[in-house]
């Protein structure tokens, strides 16, 4: 790569010249030089307990929490997203597989109605840099959670800005989830909500911002989405997978995302995870082509022909 196409980059101010190269080469390796982002989310493993990995209509692959490296391994990705023990578990097993680790994650036990979701830190910029310097494994970004609207908002905004600015010192990246959620929020998916969002991702200094794809009665989704992209500026917007689905729904909506709402990529787990190896390669394959690629859904579609068992 010459040293002029690596100028193409936007490098944010905050990312000192010593890490300049760093944050250079890490952008290049999780987006494959397309400005886009597939982020393979494995973070629901504190997120969702084992709701998301046992049970009807999911795969016995993914009652074992290798099943989501071997994908991250075999698949097409930009980067897998989870929690720093998991990657000191199986990590040096998968040493090729580019890394977020998520900083913060709670359970979904403790509900709203008992009380506002509050996410803390439970590993810090510093200790994940030790650990990728130590280990020399592909960590290239972090990942923090906020919920807006939670009357513990102001503990996740804090962390979450020290987080980015203390990341870009090293050179990595940061991806924020942001759900409003709480008391005060009626609608978590309100397109305007969403889009103040996105807005916040950007005053904190974020990279990329994850965010649940906007819904309205009787409006284009990926429509909708349009306020939240350009809320966000100079920060790229990706939509959160949700639920498992049928697989060219779920293609055809991402489609839409990136082409008509212009989100920069997608952060999908179990509609990849709960499949069988085999159907989760694919399904990640299918999803990089239509994100990175900027293939259609008929072309994505065709990458699907795998066996489920």
């Amino acid at each position: 790569m010459k040293e002029k196409d690596k100028e193409q980059i936007f490098v944010p101010c905050d990312v000192p010249s010593k890490a300049r190269e760093t944050y250079i080469e890490n952008y290049r390796l999780i987006t494959h030089d397309s400005g886009r982002l597939m982020l393979f989310a494995g973070d629901q493993k504190v997120e969702h307990l084992n709701d998301d990995f046992y049970g009807e209509g999911i795969h016995e692959d993914d009652a074992d929490p290798e099943h989501l490296f071997r994908i991250a391994a075999q698949a097409r990705i930009g980067v897998f997203a989870t929690q720093l023990g998991l990657i000191a578990r199986y990590g040096m097993d998968y040493p090729k597989v580019p890394y977020l680790v998520k900083l913060n994650s709670k359970t979904h036990l403790v509900k709203t109605a008992q009380q506002d979701p509050l996410s803390g830190a439970l590993w810090t910029v510093k200790q994940v840099a030790k650990f990728r310097d130590r280990t020399g494994l592909k960590i290239a970004a972090v990942g923090y959670t906020i919920y807006l609207g939670s009357t513990f908002e102001p503990q996740m905004l804090r962390e979450a800005a020290e987080a980015i600015y203390e990341a870009h010192n090293e050179g990595l990246l940061v991806v924020l989830w942001i759900y409003p959620r709480g008391v005060a929020v009626k609608d978590e998916k309100d397109p305007h909500l969403i889009a103040g969002a996105a807005g916040v991702a950007a005053a904190l200094g974020a990279d990329f911002v994850k965010v649940n794809a906007p819904k309205k009665e009787g409006s284009d989704p990926a429509l909708l989405l349009c306020e939240a992209t350009k809320a966000a500026g100079r920060t790229k917007v990706v939509c959160a997978g949700g639920s498992s689905t049928d697989e060219r729904k779920f293609l055809t909506g991402l489609y839409d995302q990136i082409n008509i709402g212009c989100a920069s990529g997608n952060a999908t787990g179990r509609n990849v995870h709960q499949k069988s190896l085999a159907a989760a390669v694919a399904m990640c394959n299918a999803i990089y082509a239509i994100t990175v690629e900027g293939k259609t859904v008929e072309e994505a579609s065709s990458l699907l022909a795998a066996p489920t068992a």
